[in-house]
């Protein structure tokens, strides 16, 4: 473990600067444990206001796993634009594929997904990813994905 960077947390004001995603789309709202070029632990504490919940489904309120998904997909995104020091205004992260995507539960308003995300293979502005979801300690998802920097135009 780099002790330089272990135990970062990383506020909402600092993922506003990294990820163009803007509500109702951006799925994170802190992040913990930043160690540059290795891992982070993205958080999302879901609520019964989310726009989803309505039609997802009435009267048992369960968040999309496509959106869990993107969830720890943009913890990536954060663990990668901070390692890249990547400018939102001259970059954009795009995800890539994924793949072994396996739920296990379903998440519901009232839970506080903890998405811890490693780097398995970098190269570049290239990464691989393997990513996990949990709420209230019980694993919710885990899956590969990659992501890659792309200069704007």
């Amino acid at each position: 473990m780099n002790d330089q960077s272990a135990g970062i947390r990383i506020e909402i004001d600092e993922i506003l600067a990294r990820l163009p995603h803007r509500y109702p789309f951006l799925l994170i709202d802190r992040a913990e444990d930043y160690i540059a070029g290795e891992s982070i632990v993205g958080i999302k504490n879901v609520t019964v206001n989310e726009p989803f919940f309505p039609g997802h489904f009435p009267g048992n309120p369960v968040m999309p796993g496509v959106l869990i998904v993107e969830a720890v997909a943009q913890a990536g995104a954060v663990l990668m634009s901070k390692t890249l020091d990547a400018d939102i205004n001259k970059t954009s992260i795009y995800f890539m594929g994924v793949d072994k995507v396996r739920f296990r539960r379903p998440v519901k308003p009232g839970d506080t997904l903890r998405m811890p995300v490693k780097v398995t293979h970098m190269r570049g502005d290239l990464f691989k990813f393997s990513g996990a979801a949990t709420a209230n300690g019980q694993r919710v998802t885990e899956f590969d994905f990659s992501a890659k920097g792309v200069t704007l135009p």
